[in-house]
């Protein structure tokens, strides 16, 4: 057993010994108020977080009590599990089988009470603690219909995160709407995220979540409202499309066993883009921006109640120069949002949209002697990129009683239309190797280009079932769901004979096609108030077929793959989570991987496996400092790469064996308070991943040179460290400035672990670069007006971002300023 799995499984055996152990936790609040907490006390509910059984040295003899009984107003029966926080304390409780709760020695003052359970509305009370007085409480929740994880993963409620055993981040619409970003890799690097840049704006995302190949984004699972937004997620999950992120309410990031719900990639994490909810009074707001590069950005978003029906409705345009020349985008995002309130239990939701690029782009990079004259330079100044795409998503809500039930039905479909005209090069096609002789260059052919154009229909629908029910006096929260999910994939490849030909010589002509039946449950086991057991099981049955309408060559395969995963949470204080959990990562072979295009014959491609293992804690301390840790390990049984990583000779995957990855993810967010009259603050966020393994397993053989072995070393494009710090200083709702810095380590761009760039620019070792980022808001109240100013790259530095066709630069300094006006 190696050292990683000895230190998990130390830390996990030692974390639940200290449920068996008395305790003292001080907690420091104020200048000198603490309080302590015996966890196995037999005549306490468990859940009580803070105040029971006080060391006689510590407890406060200027203090008072609160306790209670929790009951749901509909029939009066005792709420087991509903949670009790004091705010602003990090104090709180969770009611017992009696519904009953007892907070103990809280100092003197006034507090604000806050109760919530699942399946009920909050309620919330402010009370005042005196001298020795024992306050009792009375409290009936209301209850409503419960939402399902149909559009949120995890919610955002401190009481949904004490359960969920795993990783799992959310980042607010006020930390999207204030980096003002130009792509959503600003955005995701705030909870570790690893984005490969490419073109500048983020059109074609590249995220690698611990080291996992990042190249389109095909390990991750890619959500908007909770439904994928990939052309063909069991098909062809590369993302080539990904809609402008600031039209996003948050957004969630689950790492965990808990990603198991949802597919069918569960091997990296699951990204969910949550849209945001319909308003019930009129609110909206018109944002403008301009900028160097001929960057315009220009944003309007609207939305209202009438009655019992609500709407939202956005606007997004964007377009400017990308990150090198003869290189421009133009794109349109419009979305409409539909609520209809059928009545107090159950309500249907619509959403369409509809997303339009065209962007002067190519997929060409530059071989080293190019780079070196001018790293933003672009021969190809004839390749253009067009996307089309439509989507529409419905969901039905009904909550089914009074046992905390809901049914939800998910209706979804999608179309995305993409052309990709590429001029040819002195290899043919310039996703070829120009060579690698030195000083080579890249030498244009004027007589053809390629239009790469694919048409992609995917539809389905989802019902989901979730309830809380008891069981041997055992509070149980069960989520059980079934997906028919269908793809069609239409890929023609066309050969022109000019640079800017629409027409030409059929070379490809491919109809392919995935059906998908999903079944997926997880139920949630309150062994006691502080430990919760998870444990869930995913079955995909996949059906491909694929037709080469050239040579009449026609094939069907199948798979079906278990995905079990179990995980626990134990929760010492209510503003203290620790988990650990294990699970089946799996990711399905793409349709042009499982069926041969020459004779429609299967493919011997097995399915991407790995075991995904985390042991991590979340805490909020004093109300001003947040800490999410996680460790981690995933061993690949069958990790899939590309068949040629250097040169993109061949786009096909395969097999590449064992691989391992593990390391460690930190991320904390510490508010200090300059003037609380003024609310004025200084924040400090930090996000930090550590990979020291990634690499490859058992007896492995190189993809550029099969005779070289390879086995232990480090996978391509894993850097080491990534790091995000930032610091702001914010003036109530009217002022916050905000400086970042964003260290991304060097990384391999082959498996040979290449040092020197090679002359074609397709292999090598990218070296590590830091950059620094200022952004700044500053609001009118009277006007409701805010000026925006950004600054991306303050220091314009030069580097290298990627060496996979070849060398590509990150943006160069970016200037932004413009206006928002809310209403």
């Amino acid at each position: 057993m190696n050292i990683f799995l000895k230190l998990y499984f130390m830390i996990l055996f030692s974390g639940f010994l200290i449920a068996q152990e008395k305790v003292n936790i001080l907690i420091e609040h104020g200048s000198a108020n603490y309080i302590s907490q015996s966890l196995d006390d037999e005549n306490q509910s468990n859940l009580e977080t803070a105040g029971k059984n006080q060391s006689d040295l510590y407890k406060n003899t200027n203090a008072g009590n609160l306790k209670g009984i929790v009951i749901s107003k509909e029939d009066n029966r005792p709420l087991i599990g509903a949670n009790v926080l004091v705010l602003g304390t990090g104090l709180g409780a969770s009611t017992n089988e009696n519904g009953e709760f007892s907070i103990s020695n809280l100092p003197v003052k006034q507090y604000s009470v806050q109760i919530s359970m699942l399946g009920y509305e909050d309620a919330s009370y402010n009370l005042t603690i005196t001298n020795g007085e024992s306050i009792s409480l009375n409290i009936e929740l209301e209850p409503k219909p419960v939402d399902l994880p149909v559009v949120e993963i995890t919610g955002s409620s401190r009481s949904v995160f004490m359960k969920i055993p795993g990783s799992a981040e959310v980042i607010s619409s006020k930390a999207i709407m204030s980096a003002n970003p130009v792509g959503f890799n600003e955005v995701l690097r705030k909870v570790g995220i690893y984005v490969r840049e490419e073109e500048g704006f983020g059109m074609r995302p590249n995220i690698g979540i611990r080291g996992l190949f990042p190249t389109r984004s095909s390990k991750v699972l890619l959500l908007e409202d909770g439904v994928p937004f990939t052309q063909a997620p069991y098909g062809d999950p590369a993302a080539y499309y990904h809609p402008p992120v600031t039209r996003f309410d948050r957004i969630e990031v689950l790492r965990g066993s808990g990603q198991i719900l949802f597919g069918p990639q569960t091997i990296g994490g699951v990204i969910n883009y949550l849209t945001p909810p319909t308003p019930e009074k009129t609110t909206g707001f018109a944002k403008v921006m301009s900028g160097n590069r001929n960057y315009l950005y220009g944003q309007f978003d609207f939305g209202s109640s009438i009655g019992p029906v609500g709407f939202k409705l956005d606007y997004t345009h964007k377009k400017g120069q990308l990150a090198r020349e003869n290189s421009s985008t133009n794109l349109n995002d419009i979305t409409g949002k539909f609520v209809f309130k059928l009545d107090e239990q159950s309500k249907v939701s619509l959403k369409a949209s509809y997303y339009k690029e065209t962007s002067n782009v190519t997929y060409a990079g530059l071989t080293k002697v190019e780079f070196d004259e001018n790293p933003f330079q672009n021969k190809f100044k004839d390749d253009w990129f067009y996307v089309d795409r439509y989507g529409a998503h419905a969901i039905y809500d009904r909550y089914l009683g009074t046992k905390g039930a809901a049914l939800a039905v998910n209706v979804y479909g999608y179309q995305y239309k993409r052309d990709w005209w590429r001029q040819g090069n002195n290899g043919g096609t310039n996703s070829t190797n120009p060579g690698n002789t030195p000083g080579v260059r890249t030498v244009l052919n004027p007589t053809r280009n390629d239009g790469r154009n694919r048409l992609y229909k995917v539809w389905g629908i989802e019902p989901k079932f979730r309830a809380n029910h008891t069981l041997f006096g055992v509070l149980h929260e069960l989520d059980f769901g079934l997906r028919a999910h269908f793809e069609i994939q239409d890929r023609k490849q066309i050969e022109g004979n000019s640079s800017t030909a629409r027409t030409g010589t059929l070379r490809e002509d491919n109809l392919r096609n995935a059906d998908a039946y999903s079944l997926f449950l997880q139920d949630r086991v309150f062994l006691s108030n502080q430990l919760v057991l998870s444990g869930g099981v995913r079955v995909e049955n996949v059906h491909y077929s694929r037709t080469n309408n050239l040579n009449k060559a026609t094939g069907k395969t199948s798979l079906t793959e278990v995905i079990p995963g179990i995980g626990i949470t134990y929760n010492p204080l209510s503003n203290i989570t620790l988990y650990s959990g294990v699970h089946r990562g799996f990711a399905p072979p793409r349709v042009e991987d499982a069926i041969s295009n020459v004779d429609g014959s299967s493919v011997e491609l097995d399915p991407e496996k790995s075991w995904n293992l985390e042991l991590g804690i979340r805490t909020k301390l004093f109300d001003n400092l947040n800490i999410n840790a996680t460790i981690f390990q995933m061993n690949f049984e069958n990790q899939i790469v590309p068949a040629s990583i250097a040169g993109g000779l061949n786009t096909a995957l395969t097999n590449a064996g064992k691989t391992i990855h593990q390391g460690v993810e930190f991320r904390s967010e510490t508010f200090l308070p300059l003037d609380t009259e003024a609310q004025q603050q200084i924040i400090f966020d930090l996000a930090y991943t550590y990979l020291p393994t990634a690499k490859f397993s058992g007896e492995r053989f190189s993809a550029i040179d099969r005779k070289i072995k390879v086995s232990g070393n480090r996978l391509m494009y894993a850097p080491e460290h990534i790091l995000t710090t930032s610091a702001a200083f914010e003036l109530s709702t009217v002022l916050l400035v905000r400086l970042e810095a964003v260290y991304v380590s060097e990384q391999f761009s082959d498996d040979l672990n290449t040092i020197t760039i090679t002359p074609n620019g397709r292999q090598g070792k990218i070296p590590s670069h830091t950059i620094w980022n200022f952004s700044g808001n500053y609001t009118i109240k009277p006007l409701n007006l805010t000026m925006v100013l950004t600054v991306k790259n303050i220091f314009d530095k030069v580097y290298l971002v990627d060496l996979s066709r070849g060398m590509l630069p990150g943006n160069p300094q970016l200037i932004h300023y413009g206006l928002e006006w809310n209403f």
